[in-house]
């Protein structure tokens, strides 16, 4: 079974203080050991100093007691009045005498044990110098002289004061070592929650847009970080103010397939008026027609029955071109329907002229094109059909007696197509959706005002199929369309428009 990870605020604790506790037991050690040296130095020096001293006693009491003639032990060297009180371990060996020593303390003075001074022997076979343990008295830091008779003489001072002081050293050290990593540990706790609420804001609030439903229906997101949370200043506060974009960014685009969604119903609904109209006239004249050849063969049953034909022959053909126009805008989306190849498009130009003037020979047609011919690659017979489709809106849409221009020019990386009108202009509440399908200007669908309403946006996307733009200006008596194309194919027409040019 696997162990529950640490949180954040837990790892970042545990790091801080294992490393400081580190550099503190660090610190502590480099302390302690200087300590303890300089204070070994210093007993060292003071045990030199009083061995000097203690041998010269010696040397002065040998001497004493050889003019009298008697032996003397250590004992009769402490007893001098100079060495009363110093905490002295004093061993003494004259020459043919068994060896003998003493600890001299303020209190009182004890004979040293055979053992103890088998001990001082040892300790000081191979060294001047040593640190002893005494199993009555503790430990001592020795030295061994030698005096002016040939008297070996071990002086040495009690341990007792440096380990005194060290015990003090440590005691101060952990206890300072504990408050300090207790005051460590609430800082820090204290440092690291407040440096993370932003990131438990973050946490809450994509918490509660995860229980948001956004499957369906219109969604909006209003959750986001607190501003206060989100500073872009600091590290954490700009992933709240990420979050915050991200969530914008999301909204957005919720906003947008709500949108969507709405178009496709309008889509779908449009498709279903546009269709079921030619349905309802196939539907009935076909009844008129088989009610007609059931009442007889005469003239009127004939010319009937001929009549519901041809308006039946006239509302499939409206139909057909209805979803020939949906399967090519479909085709158009999945970026197929195009075939590449070199257009010019003054005399593009000329030909859609040509094809509309006779339909409506009551506006006023006229062509602006440079002499030499503008030629860009594409498929000319979709771009035949987005000025045949610009014309007829133009037509369809103005009075007669319109003055309707189409021009054609050369730019630095393509070329542009407008198509300009004097008439009354497009509804401003329906230009924003123009190039919608089925958006028309006369919502009653009337056929003597308009055609499916596929026209406008399959030209433009036969345009952005080219990798292009198509855009509109309209104000009463001056509405422009303008189509860019660029010179060469583009592969990704998303990422290939270009910039739009001043003036256009």
């Amino acid at each position: 079974m696997l162990a529950r990870p640490l949180s954040l605020q837990a790892r970042l604790m545990a790091a801080v203080i294992g490393f400081v506790s580190l550099i503190l037991v660090i610190v502590a050690v480099i302390t302690s050991a200087t300590l303890g040296r300089t204070l070994e130095e210093r007993l060292q020096e003071q045990v030199n100093g009083a061995a000097v001293q203690t041998t010269r006693l010696v040397s002065y009491q040998a001497r004493d007691s050889a003019i009298v003639g008697q032996d003397f032990t250590a004992a009769d060297v402490v007893d001098d009045q100079r060495v009363q009180g110093s905490s002295l371990l004093l061993a003494v060996q004259p020459p043919n005498m068994p060896a003998s020593g003493v600890v001299v303390s303020p209190q009182d003075r004890t004979e040293l044990s055979g053992s103890d001074l088998l001990e001082l022997s040892m300790a000081l076979r191979d060294s001047a110098d040593a640190t002893i343990t005494l199993s009555e008295f503790g430990s001592f830091r020795v030295t061994v002289r030698r005096a002016d008779d040939g008297t070996t003489v071990i002086t040495g001072l009690s341990r007792a004061d440096v380990q005194h002081t060290m015990t003090s050293l440590f005691t101060v050290i952990a206890l300072a070592t504990l408050g300090g990593l207790i005051l460590l540990a609430l800082t820090t706790a204290l440092t690291i929650s407040v440096g993370l609420r932003p990131l438990r804001a973050v946490a809450a609030t994509a918490t509660r847009v995860a229980g948001q439903p956004l499957d369906r229906g219109e969604v909006s997101i209003t959750e986001r970080v607190p501003d206060h949370e989100a500073d872009p200043r600091t590290e954490v506060g700009r992933v709240g103010a990420a979050l915050n974009t991200l969530l914008d960014h999301v909204d957005t685009s919720l906003a947008a397939r709500q949108q969507n969604e709405e178009r496709m119903r309008r889509f779908v609904a449009d498709a279903s008026h546009e269709l079921r109209t030619p349905l309802a006239s196939i539907r009935g004249y076909s009844e008129l027609s088989l009610r007609a050849l059931g009442q007889g063969q005469g003239p009127e049953t004939v010319a009937n029955t001929t009549a519901a034909l041809e308006r039946i022959q006239a509302q499939s053909l409206r139909m057909t071109r209805l979803v020939e126009d949906l399967l090519l805008l479909a085709r158009l989306d999945e970026g197929r329907e195009l075939v590449h190849g070199t257009v010019d498009l003054s005399q593009l130009a000329v030909e859609a002229l040509a094809d509309v003037q006779p339909i409506a020979p009551g506006h006023v047609w006229e062509l602006e094109a440079p002499e030499e011919p503008v030629v860009v690659v594409g498929d000319t017979g979709r771009l035949h059909q987005v000025l045949a489709n610009l014309l007829a809106n133009a037509r369809t849409h103005t009075p007669p007696g319109t003055r309707i221009t189409l021009g054609v020019a050369a730019v630095d990386g393509g070329a542009v197509l407008r198509v300009h009108d004097d008439g009354p202009g497009i509804d401003p509440q329906v230009r924003d959706e123009l190039f919608a399908r089925f958006a028309r200007g006369d919502v009653s669908r009337a056929r003597q005002t308009g055609g499916t309403g596929l026209g406008l946006a399959i030209a433009k996307a036969i345009v952005e199929g080219h990798g292009g733009r198509i855009s509109v200006e309209s104000a009463p008596g001056d509405t422009t369309f303008t189509v860019w194309l660029p010179a060469g194919p583009a592969s990704d027409p998303a990422s290939t428009k270009p910039k739009p040019e001043s003036g256009q």
